[in-house]
């Protein structure tokens, strides 16, 4: 390991210090920190960067700390089983600032994360005209009413009881606070031409006649199961449709008889559509039709919320400002009785403007933002912290940035540093790591040849140490001597998607197009807001991965399917014995690998299976081999080797070969195929997307910012798979920032000149080296600056 010296460092109380470390692929890593500074880890993909910073030092930081709690309250808190790692001293509270998605709570807008909603509803219910009530009246999340006591009213003999109401919240009762209602297609639902009896259902899993659920409707005596649902009587369409829930009994068991309309609401609506499998969610999509709420038109609220006003401002109009503006117009209002909180609410969203997110407006859905933009989200509640001596963690804070936002980015991660604190980053992008105090490089290689520190020290150590990420850190891509000639174009006419302004544009086809602009220009609607969904079109866009511990990259990508085949083949026996999800499983552990031990209040255990060993399969199964090799010993194998084991010889696979040689060509060759997905970084599954989606035949290809998560080295890598793809026919269109794939392409969209509503236009369209030329954009004068030109 190179090391450089270090000028901060004054004593060991100085110090986070990690000895031993074996999480995931780390080789006995054995490393010091320097507190009150910023380390930025680089190093390969797959290198070990997050296993040493979130899986060994933030995790046990918050481990310990919930272990101040009691045992019972411990019990309602996460299992955090300590890292494997003999040492670990001198750590303070970690705060980790990640790129996991804000969910899809339809409930949750940028406001109501940010807690700026709630100073909001302060503001309203103290200044607003009429006055209304409490903050609780302006909250799209509190039912309008709720029922407060009985009152007894006599007249002559007869008593009548009636409920009182009182007003507590400010949800819209209509679409219950979501802002959107559901239109029912119910010819997806049922073939009406049919009886139940002869399995009308057309709802995934409904048609078994065993299923219970179609036996509550055939056996429920509401209607005739026998009779074609197109000639239901009145009263038994609604009882088919709408009945409220009603006690029956089937066979002697007790059920509970639903209307289908509010059944089909609560079984496949609540749920979050991104968790869905993907063929309830091609149902869904196609009987359900989402639209903006008539009666509170898309705000969520009550009426009596939305009368309440400021200056002709109601709640509703401040949170569909674009932050920035409604930045200016708190900044206006003049109530001394209200400074404190208007001070803070107004550093709050001075604090989305300087991140670089004044063009979000506090009624956008929290689901919707990507990464990088729910990253920079998490880190507003944290910049105005008077907290010091902490450790901030960041997983790549510039996902997303362009050029000229990554210099804020890099201003407030100093910030944070100077009030005191340690600041933890894993970075690829050079911008970043050049402002570093200091640097840890791991490698050399990725996954089983990587997990070792291979540079401690200096950005200018790091420079001169020889390293991969050290040789890499100054590459510059150069533009092209000559661009591809377009074979065609897709046009966009009129294009009005979120901040678009009515543009008109022509993506030149056969070619490498990069569209790019600064954060929130409208990249991404113009990209997957206007270019028609329609036959041919590949795209292969942020959303994360689903998938437990038994998912891997042979399960995901089906490669595991013609694995299993080959193995039956070759043995003459079953596919499904060499499923540790099937026939094959071993019985101890169900094809886990590890058993797990609940301890109740304690954080629980998992140990490796005695029964198979970890290889999660029956004795016998592993007695068949295919070209020298059991199953289990095929699923451990990274992808470079497996390509080469499935290529030739005995255990020669074509179709299998086919998959390995894409997930290689995505730079994924380190990985093993039954390595857990839960356990892959954002960057790895994106890749792994992009590797099963080449497969799909489409004319037109559009990737969503394919650079995400990949080193310095790996940029080339990425470059010529675009390239074989644009070669062989191939349309390629990137929405992309990093400046060497910019450089790289053939024709560049560049949208600005700002964000949000300074944004929405096509602010040049040309060849990079024309962009270059004129520099008459920030992208063309980042660019400019990054070829040197």
């Amino acid at each position: 390991m190179v090391t450089s010296p270090e000028p901060h460092v004054a004593d060991t109380h100085d110090l986070i210090r990690v000895h031993g470390a074996r999480e995931n692929n780390l080789k006995d890593v054995s490393i010091e920190i320097p507190k009150r500074r910023l380390t930025v880890f680089t190093g390969v993909s797959g290198s070990g960067k997050s296993s040493l910073v979130f899986n060994t030092i933030a995790a046990e930081s918050q481990r310990m700390i919930n272990e101040t709690y009691s045992a019972f309250v411990q019990g309602f808190m996460p299992a955090m089983p300590r890292p494997d790692v003999d040492v670990l001293e001198g750590l303070t509270t970690a705060i980790i600032v990640d790129q996991q998605r804000m969910g899809a709570d339809p409930r949750s807008t940028v406001g109501t994360a940010t807690d700026v909603n709630a100073m909001l509803r302060i503001l309203f219910s103290r200044l607003g005209e009429p006055h209304i009530g409490s903050p609780q009246a302006f909250s799209f999340n509190i039912p309008t009413v709720r029922a407060s006591g009985a009152v007894t009213v006599e007249r002559g003999t007869a008593k009548t009881v009636k409920q009182t109401f009182t007003q507590l919240g400010g949800m819209c009762t209509r679409c219950e606070g979501r802002g959107t209602v559901s239109d029912i297609d119910l010819s997806q639902l049922y073939d009406d031409s049919k009886s139940i009896a002869e399995g009308a259902f057309t709802i995934p899993g409904w048609k078994s006649d065993s299923f219970w659920t179609v036996r509550t409707y055939a056996e429920s005596g509401f209607l005739d199961p026998d009779k074609p649902i197109r000639e239901f009587t009145e009263q038994e369409m609604r009882d088919f449709l709408y009945r409220e829930p009603t006690k029956i009994k089937v066979e002697g068991v007790n059920l509970t008889y639903e209307g289908l309309i509010p059944k089909i609401h609560k079984s496949f609506l609540s749920k979050d559509r991104e968790a869905m499998q993907p063929h309830i969610r091609a149902f869904v999509d196609r009987a359900v039709t989402f639209t903006s709420c008539p009666e509170c038109d898309g705000t969520r609220l009550s009426a009596a919320a939305r009368s309440s006003k400021i200056n002709g401002i109601s709640i509703a109009d401040a949170c569909a400002m674009q932050i920035s503006d409604l930045a200016a117009w708190v900044r206006d209002l003049d109530e001394p009785s209200m400074a404190p909180l208007l001070g803070s609410l107004l550093r709050t969203l001075e604090s989305f403007v300087e991140i670089g997110l004044g063009y979000l407006a506090l009624e956008r859905p929290a689901g919707s933002l990507s990464g990088g933009e729910a990253q920079r989200v998490k880190m507003i509640r944290h910049l105005g912290s008077s907290l010091t001596d902490t450790t901030y963690v960041f997983d790549e804070p510039t996902a997303g940035l362009h050029p000229h936002d990554i210099q804020r980015m890099n201003r407030l991660l100093q910030r944070l540093r100077d009030k005191g604190n340690t600041v933890l980053v894993v970075e690829h992008k050079p911008e970043t790591i050049a402002i570093a105090d200091h640097v840890v490089d791991l490698g050399p290689g990725a996954g089983t040849a990587g997990g070792a520190v291979c540079f401690e020290g200096t950005v200018e150590g790091l420079r001169a140490g020889g390293t991969v990420t050290g040789r890499h850190l100054d590459d510059r891509a150069r533009l092209k001597d000559t661009v591809r000639k377009p074979t065609g174009a897709l046009q966009i006419r009129g294009a009005t998607t979120h901040n678009l302004r009515d543009v008109d544009v022509d993506i030149p086809l056969g070619v490498l197009v990069v569209v790019t602009g600064v954060a929130g220009s409208g990249k991404s609607s113009l990209v997957h807001g206007s270019i028609p969904a329609e036959a041919g079109v590949v795209s292969i866009d942020q959303s994360p991965i689903r998938g437990s511990r038994r998912s891997n990259p042979a399960t995901y990508t089906g490669l595991l399917d013609s694995i299993r085949k080959a193995f039956a083949k070759a043995n003459g026996v079953k596919p499904a014995l060499f499923s540790a999800n099937s026939e094959g499983a071993c019985p101890a552990c169900n094809g886990a690998g590890v058993l797990f031990s609940d301890l109740a209040m304690m954080a629980g255990v998992a140990t490796t299976c005695e029964e198979c060993d970890g290889k999660r399969f029956q004795a016998h199964v592993l007695e068949h081999r295919l070209g020298g090799r059991d199953i289990s010993e095929v699923l451990a194998m990274p992808v470079s080797q497996a390509e080469e084991f499935f290529g030739s010889g005995p255990a020669r696979t074509p179709a299998a070969h086919a998959v390995l040689r894409r997930l290689a060509d995505v730079g994924l060759g380190y990985l093993s195929l039954g390595q857990p997905l839960t356990t892959l970084s954002g960057g790895e599954r994106q890749r792994l997307k992009l590797a099963t989606r080449m497969a799909d035949q489409g004319g037109v290809y559009v990737l969503d910012e394919p650079t995400t998560g990949l080193h310095l080295a790996d940029v080339e890598q990425l470059l010529a798979l675009l390239d074989r793809l644009v070669d062989a026919g191939k349309s390629v269109i990137v929405v992309e920032h990093h400046q060497a794939v910019m450089a790289h392409a053939d024709w560049i969209v560049d949208l600005g000149p700002g964000a949000g509503h300074d944004g929405g236009r096509i602010v040049f369209e040309g060849t990079p080296a024309d962009l270059v030329a004129a520099r008459s954009t920030l992208t063309g004068r980042h660019l400019a600056d990054y070829v040197g030109a």
